[in-house]
């Protein structure tokens, strides 16, 4: 996909979990987000979250064990942060270079906006790291957030949701220890699920029984759950997996009816990472967001319901954030993988950048976040 180097509109799509950047182009020219936005003419940048495409790691000896060490806390205080602040890097160095007037205007620090569209597990991650980042009075970069289905509140959701929250935080501290990633680790059974979805394709009947299946797995969600395993990243190659820790912590806000960060399982470590025996809800410092937030809901959504999504958008309204609440008739996948012009036309009339909200002041001295080593 080519940039827009010139641009100072900038967008940053980010995927939900067992998802890949490749879900924001799977569509093609005509029905992707990312080349929607790429025609409005913004600068695009596809973010992907750690456990996915190849998995590679800086460090080459680290064992499996380590890698799949984290939790949703990495996704909102490392990993964005980190894809954040290198297009910041990028964005500064090119704009310079093509705005020869750039030194003599006063948003020369930053002179450009950027807007995130995030989906799932990537809107939690994304309000994680606004929060975090303000709690931690460092710059987060963002003009606007517009999340679709986003994670966080899970409470009300079907039963086979809850039986299998009840059973895994029951054998979490066997679990954790001895399967740190759902993924599939060898090549040959890569191919293997490869195999299996084109035949799904091919045989229509045997595909509809398995999407039947699996839409009833998921408390009826209607997704196209069979073509998703089509996608390019489910290949022999490369194929996307997730953290266990970020499957506890799921369950952990479930169980808790909050939006919180990793419950590291006892008051003392809890203390050592937040500076309180509890880890740190996040819902109770949405007033800390400073740029309008737009929430969109699926209809049809039996993953991540409408109900949950209006939880976030109460309590944005009521913290006195700038936020927008819309619904749709979609399922959890829809909103990337299916093309629905009408979705892409509001998410690119949302995506509009404006002048981000006045800063104001924290001044919480009781909260303190520390990087896990």
């Amino acid at each position: 996909m080519q940039r827009r180097r010139e641009s100072r509109k900038v967008v940053y799509l980010q995927h939900g979990i067992m998802d890949s950047s490749m879900g924001w182009v799977c569509n093609g020219v005509v029905g992707s987000p990312a080349f929607a936005a790429f025609d409005q003419g913004y600068d695009v940048f596809l973010g992907n979250l750690r456990g996915l495409v190849s998995r590679e790691h800086v460090d080459k000896s680290i064992s499996s064990r380590q890698y799949w060490h984290y939790s949703i806390n990495e996704h909102g205080t490392e990993d964005i942060p980190a894809m954040l602040e290198k297009i910041h890097e990028v964005k500064v160095s090119e704009l310079k270079s093509t705005h020869p007037l750039l030194e003599e205007e006063s948003n020369r620090d930053q002179p450009y906006k950027l807007c995130a569209i995030c989906h799932s597990l990537g809107g939690a991650g994304i309000l994680m790291y606004i929060i975090t980042r303000r709690i931690e009075e460092k710059p987060h970069r963002l003009s606007r957030l517009i999340l679709l289905s986003p994670a966080g509140f899970h409470d009300d959701s079907n039963l086979m949701f809850t039986v299998v929250e009840y059973i895994f935080l029951l054998l979490a501290p066997i679990l954790v220890p001895l399967v740190p990633g759902l993924y599939i680790p060898t090549r040959f059974f890569r191919m293997l699920l490869n195999k299996l979805a084109r035949d799904f394709h091919n045989y229509p009947a045997v595909g509809g029984l398995v999407q039947t299946l699996m839409s009833y797995v998921v408390g009826g969600d209607s997704s196209n759950w069979i073509g998703v395993i089509g996608l390019p990243h489910y290949n022999m190659n490369d194929m996307p997996g997730v953290s266990l820790l970020v499957a506890l912590h799921l369950a952990q806000m479930k169980r808790a009816k909050k939006f919180q960060m990793f419950d590291y399982g006892s008051a003392a470590a809890n203390m050592e990472m937040y500076g309180s025996p509890e880890p740190l809800d996040l819902g109770e410092y949405y007033g800390l967001i400073d740029v309008p937030v737009d929430l969109v809901a699926g209809h049809k959504d039996k993953v991540i319901r409408p109900s949950m999504v209006r939880k976030h958008y109460k309590l944005m309204r009521d913290s006195g954030v700038e936020v927008s609440y819309n619904e749709f008739e979609y399922a959890h996948l829809d909103f990337t993988f299916s093309h629905h012009e009408e979705l892409l036309a509001y998410v690119m009339s949302r995506s509009r950048l404006v002048e981000p909200a006045r800063r104001r002041p924290f001044r919480e001295n009781s909260v303190r976040l520390k990087k896990k080593e």
